[in-house]
């Protein structure tokens, strides 16, 4: 027997605020990823970290706030905290991995296939991680063929996202490219869930009449929630108090050039070498010796 999958039981508030994660999770992300451009050497791995922690955290946020929607009529679901926050270390590492490669060797076309096709794949395996770690008395099935949209859509994604990160300069053109990623995003993730359905096992099957007692998605996954978001939001009071991070360029790029007056003119003097030579030549004078 299948089970009744509802995505939506929230209806557009779960969408609504996972994309918002997902576009401020990838804000912070390029913002960090291209102010390690403009910084010294020691402190580029620093900016490099934290915009890959940034990225991640922000995709698994996304994901799960999308997941409190998530609902599977005939019996209750679970979560598996190990393999939840398993799938967190896993995009935030995989991401670093993307990011690091761009970070260091810049928007080169190899760069950009091998980071961006890292980083996508790191999102995916985030994905249908987080997935596995929901317990229930059934068992999930994909589509193969939306299965492997879905991963195409978190490279593809992923590449133009580190693209615009060593790429793109100024605030707006910034803001447009995580709105983008948070648009690719969401739609890899729902395309993922587009392509499952459950499958109950003998005993939720007859019980399904009966309904699903426990607890809500919402209240097992908003614990877990508490941590990232925390971390997103000091992150993001971090970024403000850069200007070079929100702006793209440091002020004095930013500044038109101040004009160096002219020095005042001084009045030159002839260089006295000796007294003999400073002394003006009187014709006609007698000098000593002719008295």
């Amino acid at each position: 027997m299948h089970g009744t999958v509802d995505g939506f039981s929230y209806g557009l508030v779960t969408p609504v605020a996972a994309f918002i994660m997902a576009c401020l999770g990838g804000a912070l992300g390029l913002r960090c990823t291209a102010r390690s451009v403009r910084t010294e050497r020691s402190f580029k791995a620093a900016w490099l970290a934290l915009g890959a922690t940034s990225i991640g955290s922000g995709i698994w946020t996304m994901h799960f706030i999308a997941m409190m929607g998530f609902t599977v009529h005939e019996v209750p679901l679970g979560y598996d905290r190990g393999i939840t926050f398993a799938s967190l270390a896993v995009a935030i590492v995989m991401v670093g991995i993307g990011i690091f490669i761009v970070g260091y060797r810049g928007a080169t076309p190899m760069a950009l296939v091998t980071g961006g096709t890292v980083t996508g794949l790191g999102v995916a395996t985030m994905h249908y991680l987080g997935m596995a770690g929901i317990t229930m008395n059934g068992e999930f099935e994909y589509n193969t063929v939306v299965v492997s949209v879905s991963v195409v859509i978190a490279v593809v994604a992923a590449t133009a996202a580190l693209w615009a990160a060593v790429s793109v300069h100024g605030f707006l053109a910034s803001l447009g490219a995580s709105l983008v990623m948070g648009i690719a995003v969401s739609g890899m993730h729902y395309t993922g869930m587009a392509a499952l359905s459950v499958r109950l096992h003998g005993a939720a099957a007859s019980a399904a009449t009966a309904g699903a007692g426990g607890e809500s998605p919402a209240s097992l996954l908003a614990p877990m929630l508490i941590g990232p978001v925390a971390f997103l939001i000091l992150a993001g009071v971090v970024v403000m108090f850069d200007p070079l991070v929100v702006m793209g360029k440091p002020d004095w790029e930013r500044r038109p050039p101040r004009a160096i007056p002219a020095p005042r003119h001084r009045p030159s003097f002839p260089e006295r070498t000796s007294w003999a030579a400073s002394e003006p030549s009187r014709e006609g004078s007698a000098s000593p010796h002719d008295w």
